[in-house]
């Protein structure tokens, strides 16, 4: 076993511990691999001779305590992963003494603490990630490696600006520090990161504008900055491309059985690993590796931007997902989205956007999610043709303008001004109603003899008075007869 340089007892159902005998007894070991295994206890608890390790993947298992202090002993260690375990307590500062780290993978374990500030000192270092920890702290202002190509820091407790951070970092393909507790501006020296195709910042606390140094990045595949405080307006000049196109991938050397590097013939480094999470159609995907590369889209929703939605981002030809939600942004939407044949999730709800929404819409074919609601917007909805006869009611409302399928019909909305045409045999009563008007005027004449009755019944003295009217009306009449009705026969 002194002689044994390659050990791989991957993927099968091992449990227990690390043997005292194999890292005592394999002292030539430099490629020692058991992940996806049942594997538990203390990583190297015991006795430890492998100090020519180069490469150790302990992942996918159930270590747990701290990471070993010994592994800073491997001077030619190039790559670790403890990935996925119950690992916990701090990162070794020792680990930045390994000088020839270029793969430091440990996310979903229970870390926690700041990143060492020696972490400085690994300048051959490649990938980092140590998402879904419990990372504290801000990130070492020295820590800017010039070769690292992907940062994945997500969902930690980081705090903290971006200064200097990264500034020299030029062949940083991926930097993802979403769901951290980050503050300030987006640095403007985002510019210098010439390679930069990923860019995760979401839920932090970032604000400011976004800085129009993104526009010169031309290799961005996806930007997610939502959930933010950013305010101002939407850069026109982005642009966003696929990681296919703004890459040559030629033929590649895998290195390393993780197969966590892809070097092109361009030397160019291709991500087939480490995840990217994007929210798409309202779910949050993981894309990684060849998938990865075909993903691209703008996520710049929950945040405080104003202006209206530039027309040039309908140019994006290339994009597959687009959320401007809940922000407050006005003016229309723009016809040339039409353009955007490779959408597939478009959200403006939660805005202040007005006027019509374009029917040239229709066109995009590969549209699965839509989501106008909750705007200012008017006119008709467009034709429920091809995907658009898959959206319901809840993709528009909010609208009280709007109308159309599957909405309230345009023709109720608003009926036509067309004077009524007489039922025959009626008359034309102009503005009276005339079986009102003898309802009404039956009803006065009852009311009014009820009154006068009531009034004789309670006062004596207007009842005399009325009973003496009513004789003298009658002794009147009657010697009127008697005098002249004789005189008209004569």
């Amino acid at each position: 076993m002194n002689v044994l340089e390659s050990l791989d007892l991957s993927h099968n159902n091992l449990s227990g511990g690390i043997p005292e005998k194999l890292t005592m007894g394999c002292s030539s070991l430099r490629l020692l691999i058991l992940s996806n295994n049942n594997l538990q206890g203390q990583i190297f608890y015991g006795k430890f001779s492998l100090f020519l390790l180069d490469e150790l993947q302990l992942n996918d298992n159930h270590f747990s305590g701290s990471i070993p202090k010994v592994l800073s002993n491997c001077s030619s260690l190039y790559l670790i992963d403890f990935s996925n375990n119950n690992l916990s307590g701090r990162i070794p500062s020792s680990m930045g003494n390994i000088s020839t780290l270029e793969e430091i993978i440990m996310p979903n374990n229970g870390l926690e603490g700041p990143i060492p500030i020696d972490f400085c000192q690994l300048l051959y270092l490649l990938i980092l990630d140590l998402s879904n920890n419990n990372i504290s702290g801000s990130l070492p202002a020295c820590f800017n490696p010039s070769m690292i190509n992907h940062v994945h820091l997500s969902k930690n407790r980081l705090e903290g600006s971006l200064t200097t951070q990264f500034c020299n970092s030029s062949s940083l393909i991926t930097l993802d520090l979403s769901d951290n507790q980050l503050s300030g501006n987006i640095p403007n020296y985002i510019n210098m990161l010439g390679k930069l195709s990923y860019l995760i910042l979401k839920n932090n606390n970032l604000e400011g504008n976004i800085p129009i140094q993104l526009c010169e990045l031309r290799r961005l595949c996806l930007i997610d900055l939502s959930q933010n405080h950013l305010s101002g307006h939407i850069p026109s000049c982005l642009d966003i491309t696929t990681f296919d196109e703004s890459y040559n991938v030629g033929p590649s050397l895998v290195r390393g059985s993780n197969a966590s590097l892809v070097r092109g013939s361009n030397a160019s480094l291709v991500p087939t690993k480490e995840p990217v999470h994007f929210t798409t159609k309202n779910v949050s995907y993981s894309y990684e590796g060849t998938l990865l590369t075909y993903m691209s889209g703008i996520d710049l929703s929950c945040n405080k931007l104003t202006g209206e939605i530039p027309y040039a981002i309908g140019q994006l030809s290339k994009i597959h997902v687009l959320n401007l939600s809940h922000n407050f942004l006005v003016g229309q939407i723009p016809s040339t989205f039409s353009i955007l044949e490779q959408i597939e999730s478009l959200d403006l709800s939660y805005n202040n956007l007005s006027g019509k929404i374009p029917p040239q819409l229709v066109q995009l074919h590969y549209l699965s999610t839509f989501r106008v609601a909750y705007n200012n917007l008017s006119g008709e909805t467009p034709k429920r043709v091809g995907q658009f006869g898959t959206f319901d009611e809840r993709c528009y409302e909010g609208n009280p303008l709007l109308c159309g399928e599957p909405m309230k019909s345009c023709r109720a909305t608003s009926p036509p001004l067309i004077p009524e045409s007489p039922t025959p045999g009626r008359e034309d009563d102009g503005f009276i109603d005339m079986g009102v008007f003898y309802v009404s005027l039956i009803v006065s004449y009852i009311m009014m003899l009820i009154t006068i009755a009531a009034v004789l019944y309670i006062n004596p003295y207007w009842r005399r008075a009325w009973f003496y009217y009513v004789e003298m009306c009658f002794i009147s009449s009657y010697y009127f007869i008697v005098d002249h009705l004789p005189k008209q026969f004569h």
